[in-house]
């Protein structure tokens, strides 16, 4: 098995990674109904995964920096499948929150630590690629597992669900512990390092510009299921579909939005991004009850979101040129933030007026991150300015 067969098997732990944080976007209805408890209350589950992948994983990767790459990741592939046995087996609510947290926190940890992993088993000229192929593992989950799984916890049930990808993620661990080498760090990257980028105030609107259009996405992403069904009664094959169409629109939107801020320029990208975003949310919401208009709406917004996304890393690169990796993990954990609030505040929005209401909730969250990318860019435009005379 060649090192290229390796990190596409390292993809595969991060696309079942993602399944399983994402999943539950699809089942919310199931999961709800299966444990008597309300729409809003089974999104909990959703915040659970992200606020540990956000918080916890950061301090594991700080933690573990000196031991053994392949050792920290047989131990984080280990204990995710565990949690995803746990969850079947799970009898309460309360139970299944907890194997969440610990989902979010081995799987983030993992997914990280596989990006670190890739690298370092390909040529220095490749590496750019190999982060690509994980990256893609990451967008596939939306494509192909929430869709998918959606589907079969139809047929097999949505607890036997997380035994299949629980199983299904045996096979990268045992590759990992055949075919990758031992792999030590030299450069140490502490929490404090990554924290202490946030003394730039450039910086920290850029990942509150993230936090919240990531949040406005999470609000109405996170219930997107029982949305769809309060606007139309929809057989699972025909969710599954549409899903699976939302997940073919993220996966274009990140490759298109890496062309244009390549091309255009990450500015350009953020503020087109944000602006269809905001646009295509606020007639989502007078569509209320059109699910041919809801439809091919939701899809332009997804492409927005997504595309929006690359431009926004980069961006965040081009404030950090010589620490990209703590910039990018810093906003990786302000994207899981991002996931936990929209969730949140959606199940808020469900509970005290309506799920019809969730598109304006995520408009307002929108239009607040594009007037935050409006001042971060006149705040940077002038030092840049200065620094070119």
């Amino acid at each position: 098995m060649s090192n290229k067969w390796v990190v596409n098997l390292l993809a595969l732990a991060v696309f079942l990674i993602g399944t399983i944080e994402y999943i539950i976007s699809g089942i919310l209805h199931m999961v709800a109904a299966d444990l008597g408890i309300t729409t809003s209350s089974a999104g909990a589950l959703v915040t659970a995964f992200a606020l540990s992948a956000a918080i916890g994983a950061p301090v594991v990767i700080a933690a573990t920096i000196q031991v053994d790459r392949k050792k920290i990741l047989l131990i984080m592939l280990g204990i995710f499948i565990l949690s995803s046995f746990l969850v079947y087996f799970s009898p309460s609510f309360e139970m299944i929150l907890v194997a969440r947290v610990i989902q979010g926190l081995s799987g983030g940890a993992a997914t990280v630590i596989a990006m670190a992993v890739a690298t370092r088993l390909v040529e220095v000229q490749n590496r750019g690629r190999a982060i690509g192929t994980i990256l893609m593992g990451l967008s596939s989950s939306l494509v192909l597992g929430v869709p998918a799984g959606t589907f079969l916890s139809e047929v097999i049930g949505w607890r036997t669900l997380f035994i299949l990808i629980g199983m299904l993620t045996l096979i990268p661990l045992l590759v990992v512990f055949a075919r990758v080498p031992s792999i030590t760090e030299h450069k140490t990257i502490t929490l404090g390092m990554q924290l202490s980028i946030l003394k730039d105030k450039k910086i920290v609107l850029a990942l509150a510009t993230t936090l919240l259009y990531i949040g406005g996405y999470s609000t109405l992403f996170t219930y997107i299921t029982p949305y769809l069904q309060a606007n139309a009664k929809l057989s699972v094959a025909a969710l599954s579909g549409i899903l699976l169409l939302f997940g073919l629109c993220s996966f274009f939107g990140s490759k298109f939005g890496g062309v244009i801020a390549d091309t255009k320029g990450p500015k350009f990208m953020i503020y087109t991004g944000l602006s269809v975003q905001a646009g295509m949310l606020l007639l989502v919401t007078w569509a209320d009850g059109l699910i041919y208009a809801i439809i091919p709406l939701i899809m332009i917004w997804m492409v927005a979101t997504w595309a929006t996304s690359p431009a926004q890393q980069l961006y965040l690169v081009s404030l950090v040129p010589h620490s990209p990796d703590i910039a990018l993990s810093v906003n990786t954990s302000f994207i899981q933030f991002g996931f936990a609030l929209g969730s949140t505040i959606g199940g808020l929005v469900i509970s005290s007026f309506s799920i019809g209401n969730l598109g304006w909730s995520g408009l307002i969250m929108v239009l607040l991150a594009l007037l935050l990318a409006v001042r971060l860019f006149a705040y940077s435009t002038k030092p840049e300015h200065v620094t070119s005379n």
